[in-house]
C-alpha cells in the first residue's frame, strides 16, 4: 500500500487528532478548523487513496483506505499519543469506522460529521452517474459556482476561494478537481453498504446536518445507534447543509475537545 499524502498542523508534541475528509475532498481542508479553532492540537490530515496529492492506483475499497489510514497515523504519530481522536466528515465517518473496528488500539473516539453510509443504492447509483456526467469546468469560477449548488451555498468566501487555490487543477481546456474519478466513483458503491455502528464501548460524537434531504444519516442507524449503543453514543443536530466542518467548526472543535 503507497503511503498517503498527509498535511500537519498544530504543535508537534501536542495530542494528536486524525481527520479524514470526505469524497472529493483532500486533508488540507482541515487547515480552516486546525488553524482557527484547534490550534492547541496536532492535526493529522492524510489525503485518501485518490485524492489530492495520494497515489491514485486501486484498489479503492473502504478497507484499503483504512489501512492506508492507518499507516498514515503510525507514520505521523508516536506510540506514546495513540490512541487518536478521529474527526471525519461524510464518507471519510465511514473509513473512520472501518478503522475503529479493523484497528482499535489506534482509536480513542470518534467525531463523525454528517456520516454518509448506508445509502439506499438506487440513491447511490444516481450521485455516481451524476459524477461521471459533471465533470470539468472552464475556469474556476465555474468551479466555485458548482461547489456553490453543491452543499456549500453558506460556506464563507475566504474558505471556498482556498478550497478553489488548493484543490483544482488544470485539466485540458479547462480546470477540474484533484480527484481520480474511478476511485470516487467506487466509493458510492462502498457507501452503499449496510451502515456499521461504531464499536461498543468508544466515546462516539454523531453530527447530523439537519438541511441535508435526503438525509445521509438516516432515522433507522440513529434508533439502532440509541438502541445498541446508547452507552457510548451521542447524536446532535445542527441548522446547515452538508459541510459541517465549515458551517459549525466551534460545535465540531468542542466535540473534538471534549473527547482529546
Amino acid at each position: 500500500m503507497a503511503d498517503l499524502h498527509t498535511h500537519l498542523f498544530g504543535p508537534e508534541g501536542a495530542p494528536a487528532v486524525l481527520a479524514i475528509h470526505g469524497l472529493t475532498g483532500h486533508g488540507k481542508r482541515w487547515g480552516v478548523l486546525a488553524e482557527n479553532h484547534l490550534p492547541e492540537l496536532r492535526v493529522v490530515a492524510p489525503d485518501l487513496l485518490g485524492h489530492g496529492h495520494s497515489p491514485a492506483a486501486p484498489p479503492w475499497r473502504i478497507a484499503d483506505h483504512a489501512t492506508a489510514t492507518a499507516a498514515a497515523v503510525e507514520a505521523h504519530v508516536p506510540a506514546d499519543r495513540r490512541p487518536v481522536v478521529v474527526v471525519a466528515h461524510s464518507f471519510g465517518s465511514t473509513v473512520a469506522l472501518e478503522l475503529a473496528h479493523t484497528r482499535p488500539d489506534l482509536v480513542r473516539a470518534l467525531v463523525l460529521l454528517d456520516p454518509a453510509q448506508g445509502l439506499p443504492p438506487e440513491r447511490a447509483l444516481e450521485l455516481a452517474q451524476g459524477a461521471m456526467a459533471h465533470r470539468g469546468y472552464p475556469d474556476a469560477q465555474a468551479a466555485g459556482e458548482a461547489k456553490r449548488a453543491e452543499g456549500w451555498g453558506e460556506v464563507p468566501d475566504d474558505v471556498l476561494a482556498r478550497e478553489l487555490d488548493d484543490h483544482l487543477v488544470h485539466n485540458g481546456d479547462g480546470v477540474d478537481w484533484r480527484v481520480c474519478l474511478p476511485a470516487a466513483i467506487t466509493a458510492w458503491s462502498e457507501m452503499a453498504r449496510p451502515a456499521v455502528l461504531p464499536p461498543e464501548g468508544v466515546p462516539t460524537h454523531i453530527v447530523v446536518a439537519e438541511r441535508v434531504q435526503p438525509p445521509f444519516v438516516t432515522p433507522d442507524f440513529l434508533a439502532r445507534c440509541a438502541d445498541e449503543r446508547g452507552d457510548s453514543v451521542t447524536v446532535h443536530h445542527v441548522d446547515t447543509e452538508h459541510m459541517v466542518p465549515f458551517l459549525a467548526p466551534e460545535k465540531v472543535a468542542e466535540l473534538v475537545s471534549a473527547v482529546v
